[in-house]
């Protein structure tokens, strides 16, 4: 259900798509399916986008909603994260991280998860400028000088 996601949200510390050898998906993007799969009400979407507290739930709610929402909610509630400006740690799967600090307790932190900071305001704004994010071809967003000139958004 929706709360027991919230639970696992709130224990994230690192958000990614693959990463590794075999491209191992992320726990990110485990929650995101799982989303995908329980189809969540659109207000529980918008509170988790509107989370302060816990960043990575913020950031979920951000990513589920550019997968599944409408153009229209997309650009209502994802730009007001623009001026967020918290680090979010980014799991790649193309660095060697060092094998002096494994952690035997959390796989997805052996040697080829390697991390690199990314900032939650660039996060947005690649959700709501590029198709491809996390490993995740995203469906095409209409440009908003479009959706403004239609009037469907205010300028």
């Amino acid at each position: 259900s929706a709360e027991t996601i919230v639970d696992r949200a709130m224990e994230l510390d690192h958000i990614g798509g693959t990463f590794g050898g075999n491209k191992k998906p992320a726990p990110f993007i485990q929650l995101c399916l799982k989303l995908l799969q329980i189809q969540p009400e659109k207000e529980i979407v918008v509170e988790f986008i509107k989370n302060e507290d816990f960043k990575y739930v913020r950031a979920l709610g951000a990513f589920y909603m550019r997968m599944v929402g409408k153009p229209i909610d997309v650009y209502q509630y994802l730009e007001p994260l623009l001026n967020d400006y918290r680090k979010l740690r980014l799991i790649t799967g193309n660095q060697m991280a060092s094998h002096t600090k494994r952690d035997l307790k959390r796989p997805e932190r052996m040697a080829w998860a390697g991390y690199t900071i990314l900032y939650m305001d660039d996060f947005i704004d690649q959700l709501l400028t590029e198709d491809m994010v996390l490993d995740i071809a995203l469906p095409t967003l209409p440009k908003r000088i479009n959706l403004e000139d239609t009037g469907v958004l205010q300028p």
